[in-house]
């Protein structure tokens, strides 16, 4: 049978991908409405970017530079050519002196070789190595970027296009007020610096400047490098109200090789001979700090910003909003009743009023913000939903004088002082599934909720502290509190909610739920950002966040996609909590990035729901923690010309059935006669206990034999299997002790849903 080596290599030339662009800070990280400026955005893999996406309208960039530390190697290779340059330049320098003498000339020195030296100098300046530089940030693109006069407040996302796919988000924000920012940092590089010197220039790691003078109100902008504190003057009247507020694990979320995994800023306030005024290190539960502060007297105040453990390096990114500006601390209650107006209390510092009207909003969550004197406030979360509500009423906190409810029913309460406790009572029967959840955190409220459901008398049913929800990627600490429990017998019960700090006050509020199971499900869709030459298959993971006790399978569906784009695998089977499948692109390339969104459609309890399948990325902190971090857009880049969809499809009809202990043949087509050795199959994070035992070459394609060891997976074991291609043809014989080549991708097949069946 003929090995199709040629077929091979050109399937490899077009599907092959190298690593993709990774993106681990911009700087700065937004900017003023109506202005232009240079952006760094430091990263990996970024060489060719070509353009910036925004998410949202109002944003345009343009790329005008790049910087990659040059490989050791090739600094060596220029080092010495300039070296061997320099020598013979100083050997024609002393023929010339010589000749002058009525010596011979041995030695000449052109113009050519001139421009050579000093174009092999710039080189090395321009990109030099550097060891002390993190690798995946150590690569930059520099953009012009101008805002819209008009474009829209608040935070977006940016990607880089490169000739190797689409970038991972990152948070870009729009902003009113007037920016300063410092120069973008580099990481030291002492080598470069002692280069530099020996070639007459000025060393690139600049000084550490004095304190910066800036007006109010502004937006700062800054990187913190090992060590350092940034501060920066201003000048300020007695009785100002000022918020200092930063945003820097807002910027970068998580880090992957940092404990705690962000950059952890404080912020400090000292007067005019350096003392400090007031201090923070966070606001409340949230690592970036916001200092309130109404300034004593006339004069020259500053704001010092660094890490609290003195780490630091470029993508150790801060903004600082500094002036008399509106900011919410809190609102109440937390949250309201569906397609109802609903009355909300404000509180927090300059803000115009103290209550306000929301308008009427389907359920979900939504966002209050305020305006005073034009500039926007801080935006706080509001939950919305369709079961009854109440507010708590106090005299509450005594299991002998509780508030009654009917249930179901939502409570919008607080914890109005340390050491208070709300008690609710409420009558069930026997055999009665009730489920109590709090929702504090989650809505911005410092409330820890502790809670336990008794009986009347107050024996113990249930207790719950903290109760992790997946579905707030960004949240570390969940506390959070949900207990779900079967009452033993008919009569009453009572929710007891208090602090598990028993700390309490105004902010302390929260949404109580009280009701029977309501199973339900959000979802998280990973990556983000995908890239794929035309026609090609891109896997991508679904996440199912279940509530409730919901179990159903979920339908994964388009919602208004292009054309050419088509899911395989698109469900999430039922009792599993996520799915890998895969994306087919058009055949032809796109001209620029498309946004898909996905939906997850089932049925609960008889009703026919879909939900929103959120974009998001999978992101670690601290070595060890993963996230799923929300982003804005799912996005799209189809990038070059493939084969189309003929490549690679699968014949064999689905679901793929395979017996408990013994093997499935998948049938496979390629635009070939016959595959061979050269040709590897390999599943990518198969279930366990799932393997390939064999390829065998049929006419027009292959068949692929699947296996399944009955110690490992049992059967009623569902979902997709992802099958990788690779061209990893073994050298020929006579070549035996050439180099071993790696095997080249040639991309993969569309998901075979599968399922493992009794015998």
């Amino acid at each position: 049978m003929a090995w199709l080596a040629l077929w091979a290599g050109a399937f490899a030339s077009v599907q092959a991908q190298p690593l993709p662009p990774r993106i681990g800070y911009v700087y700065p990280a937004g900017g003023q409405q109506g202005s232009t400026f240079q952006v760094t955005v430091g990263g990996q893999n970024l060489d060719g970017a070509s353009n910036a996406w925004f998410a949202g309208p109002g944003i345009q960039a343009a790329v005008i530079d790049f910087h990659k530390p040059m490989p050791q190697g090739q600094f060596n290779t220029l080092r010495d050519q300039l070296k061997e340059l320099q020598q013979r330049k100083t050997a024609a320098l002393k023929d010339g002196r010589r000749r002058g003498a009525g010596a011979a000339s041995t030695n000449t020195w052109t113009a050519a070789d001139e421009k050579k030296m000093t174009e092999i100098r710039e080189k090395i300046l321009k990109n030099p190595p550097n060891r002390n530089a993190t690798p995946a940030i150590a690569e930059t693109v520099t953009l012009k970027v101008t805002l819209d006069p008009e474009a829209e407040l608040g935070e977006r996302e940016i990607r880089l296009q490169c000739p190797n796919g689409l970038s991972n988000p990152m948070a870009f924000h729009v902003g009113q007020l007037p920016e300063f920012s410092k120069p973008a940092a580099k990481a030291p590089n002492p080598d470069a610096d002692r280069f530099r010197q020996r070639v007459g220039k000025a060393a690139a790691s600049a000084p550490a400047r004095p304190e910066v003078a800036v007006t109010l109100p502004t937006v700062i902008n800054g990187q913190i490098l090992p060590g350092a504190a940034d501060r920066f003057r201003f000048t300020a009247r007695q009785g100002q109200r000022l918020v200092v507020a930063a945003n820097a694990r807002a910027l970068v979320p998580y880090l992957a090789d940092a404990v705690p995994g962000w950059f952890q800023a404080t912020l400090a306030l000292l007067d005019s001979k350096g003392r400090e005024l007031d201090y923070a290190d966070d606001y409340r539960f949230n690592p970036d700090p916001v200092l309130f502060c109404e300034i004593p007297r006339d004069g020259e105040y500053a704001i010092e910003i660094k890490d609290a453990i003195y780490r630091g390096r470029e993508d150790f990114v801060y903004r600082i909003a500094l002036g008399e500006l509106p900011f919410l601390t809190s609102v109440f209650p937390l949250g309201g009743p569906a397609d109802t107006p609903t009355a909300v209390e404000l509180r927090g510092w300059n803000l115009p009023q103290t209550s306000l009207t929301l308008p009427a909003q389907a359920a979900g969550l939504c966002w209050v913000q305020t305006r005073k004197d034009g500039r926007v406030s801080n935006r706080v979360p509001f939950a919305v939903d369709t079961l009854p509500e109440c507010r708590e009423q106090e005299p509450n906190s005594l299991l002998s004088a509780p508030q009654a409810l009917t249930l179901p029913a939502i409570v919008n309460g607080r914890i109005d002082s340390p050491g208070d406790s709300d008690v609710f009572r409420f009558e069930a029967r026997a055999g009665d599934r009730i489920v109590a959840e709090t929702m504090a955190r989650r809505l911005n409220s410092p409330l820890d909720s502790v809670l336990r459901l008794t009986d009347a008398q107050g024996n113990l049913i249930a207790f719950n502290d903290d109760s992790q929800d997946k579905g707030a990627g960004l949240s570390t600490h969940h506390a959070d509190s949900l207990l779900s429990a079967t009452l033993p017998a008919s009569g009453f019960y009572c929710v007891h909610l208090g602090d598990a700090q028993r700390k309490g006050g105004a902010d302390y509020g929260y949404r109580l739920r009280l009701s029977a199971p309501r199973p339900d499900f959000e979802l998280r869709v990973v990556p983000s950002s995908l890239s794929a030459r035309g026609g090609a298959n891109i896997p991508l993971t679904v996440y199912a966040l279940r509530r409730d006790g919901f179990s159903n399978e979920i339908a994964l569906v388009f919602k208004d996609a292009p054309a050419g784009f088509s899911l395989s695998g698109a469900r999430v089977p039922a009792n599993q909590d996520q799915a890998r499948l895969t994306l087919s692109v058009p055949a032809s390339p796109l001209a620029e990035p498309v946004n898909l969104t996905l939906e997850g459609r089932a049925t609960i309890e008889g009703r026919s729901v879909s939900r929103p399948a959120t974009p998001a990325e999978d992101m670690m902190q601290a070595f060890a923690y993963r996230h799923l971090v929300p982003a804005q857009e799912l996005k799209v880049a189809v990038q070059g010309r493939g084969l189309g969809r003929a490549a690679f499809r699968v014949l064999t009809a689905a679901p793929v059935r395979i017996p408990d202990g013994g093997t499935a043949r998948v049938r496979v087509s390629a635009p070939v006669r016959a595959l061979g050795d050269s040709i590897q199959f390999e599943l990518s994070e198969p279930p366990e206990g799932i393997s390939i035992k064999n390829v065998e070459p049929v006419q027009g394609g292959a068949e692929v034999v699947l296996q399944c060891d009955p110690a490992k997976a049992k059967p009623g074991l569902q979902g997709n299997l992802i099958v990788n291609v690779f061209n990893g043809r073994a050298p020929a014989a006579a070549k035996a002790a050439a180099p071993k080549r790696g095997r080249a991708p040639l991309g993969c097949l569309p998901a075979i849903p599968f399922e493992v069946t009794a015998r």
